[in-house]
């Protein structure tokens, strides 16, 4: 299945997406689940059914949410591809660099991601985004992929300069409608084996990031082993996995998005998540 938050009709409300339509499963359950994020804690139970006599509107009618707009928190991975830590000349690590978002610092597919006003270096990073199914605490490698509810994109869409005021990342991760989660949550039956998927980011049509998730440095596994050792991981909770090299801001000269520009991230048979870029007003 792919599901989506979404607002219609003037309301917020979730649901299945097919290839034309958008089917208002939240509509049908809501005397059961109060949002996505409560069916994913449930396993997702009685979705599909419901979603076979839900209300179709057709995907030209809906604004798309983030994925899960209300994550009880956002893990975020850093240079989790060597050659992404080569272009940071960063030393290897024996662990996942972990840093973390706030939901209110998401946007979602087709929405604008905002350059603020106090910066100029507003950079890329196209991402595989991991929903937590399963919560759990000292989770096992083993047994990490059952925990997970599905997968989405993500751009982890930086402020570069306040990222660099100090050695933690969090001010530049964080600016109002920067990080870009969407457009659908693809359950793992659907988008099978991850290791040879390839994820592309692009920049109005130029390739500035290319790469297959078998050259993670942390895989999947790894980065819910490690996330669950420190955090209890809960239902709907987000992990973004990591980013692949060619950042702009490592570019010559860099390569900073721009009001005007639109920049997408595609992951094989997930799909495209795109967004313009506008100015902060």
């Amino acid at each position: 299945m792919r599901l989506s938050t979404v607002r219609t009709a003037g309301r917020t409300t979730w649901g299945v997406v097919d290839q034309e339509s958008f089917h208002d499963v939240g509509a049908v359950l809501a005397g059961r689940y109060a949002d996505l994020k409560a069916a994913i804690t449930a396993g997702l139970a009685g979705v599909a059914e419901a979603a076979a006599s839900a209300a179709a509107t057709s995907l030209a009618d809906i604004e798309w949410l983030p994925v899960v707009p209300n994550p009880d928190k956002i893990l975020c991975v850093g240079l989790n591809y060597e050659m992404h830590r080569q272009e940071t000349g960063r030393s290897a690590v024996e662990n996942p660099t972990i840093f973390a978002r706030y939901a209110n610092s998401q946007t979602g597919h087709l929405a604008p991601i905002v350059r603020p006003k106090v910066s100029t270096d507003l950079d890329y990073e196209g991402e595989l985004a991991i929903i937590i199914g399963k919560p759990g605490r000292y989770i096992s490698r083993e047994d990490a992929l059952n925990h997970v509810a599905g997968y989405a994109i993500y751009n982890d869409g930086s402020i570069r300069d306040f990222q660099k005021h100090t050695h933690q990342f969090t001010p530049g991760k964080n600016f109002p409608d920067t990080g870009a989660l969407g457009p659908w949550m693809m359950t793992p039956d659907e988008l099978g084996p991850l290791p040879d998927l390839r994820i592309q980011t692009r920049l109005n049509g130029q390739v500035v990031q290319n790469a297959t998730f078998s050259q993670m440095i942390f895989d999947i596994a790894r980065q819910i082993e490690y996330c669950s050792s420190f955090t209890r991981l809960e239902a709907g909770d987000v992990i973004a996995s990591g980013t692949p090299g060619g950042v702009g801001a490592k570019r010559t000269p860099p390569l900073w998005m721009k009001p005007g520009d639109l920049v997408e991230v595609e992951i094989d048979k997930l799909g495209i998540l795109r967004n313009p870029i506008v100015e902060e007003v």
